[in-house]
């Protein structure tokens, strides 16, 4: 694990923010960094296909950077074949010479954090508000504002289909099935999402494909899959004949595809607001899957934003439009998913599977679609955008607040200033 000051040389080298005085090696030659080098975030020397002049002559290769010089012996490097090409290594500090596996020296480059771009660091580990490079923000270009967005923004959808990748791994490659389960855990709407995803594992196309056509069945299967069928989730003076039509119908459902139900604990209600409660949003679901709207196929034929909202605009069956829960009556509505909701599915099912699968598919053009749905989409209001408003970078849609999100869950958090772009600026500042 690096240090600190290992990682600010890793910043410095990269930036060439060393001293503007001649660079001079261990062996007493001037060395010129023509190229510093890819940074490599992986296993094996730090900065690859570097560039440098020592002594006149030229070199290509690798370069190695520590704290101290005789590090390079504490991490092993000279019994690893991938440090052979190593054509300089450098240090804070100069206390050891170093050898690679074949014995060969390395010249070695002693180079000092200087010490604005130090104290300009701890000064973002210390800082107790929120964005903490908030002082920089304003001196900042649009363009590397718009571009590091931009590439958050890609971040974000790389990361969401590594979760899509896990779900057609289990599924076999089913990509509908994946995106039934990508839609079900979003239905969660965050507090319920991990009980929608592990839910829909349960409902087999193979079982349920079935009773597309009955919407009682679907109903009925999907709330039983999810355990609230059983006589201990729902007290007994609250099983209405709606409830034991049900559980009758789940009961046969069961036996037929001998199916698992959820443990019914696994659902939150506390502080939840009635119309997210699980029994809605699995009535919904039911409908949707009964009219053919969870179809992945239909998704990519959709021919922009608006009609996308009404494949997902899913309402109620007639029994949830006046109940929350079994056995209690509430004022009749069709419990329609609203305009915020669709935003967030929009954001966190669509448009990442559409890029998911564009790039499984190697068709460009739905990665493009996916950007697209962003930039079209309203910018999520929360915590993190109200920050950045106030900070000067005011998210105009959700690739942007996606971005945001992303910038926070990813660097923010983790206190990885020296990767952002942000972050990497406020070292600069004097």
């Amino acid at each position: 694990m690096s240090t600190i000051m290992e990682q600010l040389l890793h910043y410095v080298w990269k930036h060439r923010l060393y001293p503007a005085t001649p660079l001079v090696a261990d062996s007493g030659e001037t060395v010129e960094v023509i190229d510093a080098g890819l940074h490599n975030r992986d296993a094996g020397p730090d900065f690859f296909n570097a560039k440098v002049r020592i002594g006149g002559k030229l070199w290509a290769g690798n370069v190695e950077i520590h704290e101290r010089s005789s590090d390079w012996y504490r991490h092993g490097h000279e019994r690893d074949a991938a440090y052979n090409n190593t054509i300089l290594h450098v240090a804070s500090t100069i206390d050891a010479e170093v050898r690679t596996l074949h014995g060969e020296v390395v010249p070695q480059l002693q180079v000092a954090v200087p010490d604005s771009i130090r104290e300009n660091y701890e000064e973002l580990l210390a800082e107790e508000n929120y964005p903490p490079c908030y002082r920089i923000i304003p001196a900042l270009s649009l363009l590397t504002q718009h571009a590091w967005m931009s590439a958050l923004t890609a971040e974000r959808l790389e990361e969401k289909t590594g979760r899509i990748t896990q779900y057609l791994g289990r599924t076999d490659g089913d990509w509908e099935w994946a995106f039934f389960i990508a839609l079900a855990r979003n239905f969660g709407f965050s507090v319920n999402s991990d009980a929608f995803e592990e839910w829909a594992f349960t409902i087999r196309p193979s079982d349920i494909g079935k009773h597309r056509d009955d919407l009682f069945q679907i109903e009925a299967f999907f709330i039983g899959q999810a355990g609230l069928l059983e006589d201990n989730a729902t007290d007994t003076d609250l099983q209405d004949d709606y409830f034991r039509r049900l559980q009758r119908e789940y009961r046969f459902l069961q036996h037929k595809f001998n199916l698992q139900p959820l443990n019914a604990k696994r659902w939150r209600f506390l502080r939840l607001r009635p119309q997210n409660f699980p029994y809605v949003r699995l009535s919904q679901l039911a409908n949707l899957y009964h009219e053919g709207r969870v179809n992945l196929s239909r998704i990519i034929e959709a021919e922009g934003p608006k009609q996308l909202r009404e494949l997902l605009r899913a309402t109620a069956t007639p029994y949830w439009q006046e109940h929350y829960t079994f056995g209690r009556l509430a004022t009749a509505t069709p419990k329609t998913l609203q305009e915020g909701s669709l935003d967030l599915l929009l954001i966190n099912t669509v448009a990442p599977v559409l890029f998911a699968y564009g790039r499984e598919r190697m068709e460009e053009g739905l990665c493009e679609r996916a950007f697209g749905l962003l930039e079209s989409t309203r910018a999520e209001r929360n915590f993190i955008t109200r920050s950045w408003t106030s900070a000067g970078i005011k998210a105009e849609n959700a690739a942007d607040s996606q971005a945001l999100i992303h910038l926070k869950k990813n660097y923010c958090d983790r206190k990885d200033c020296l990767r952002c772009r942000f972050g990497a600026e406020y070292l600069k500042k004097h």
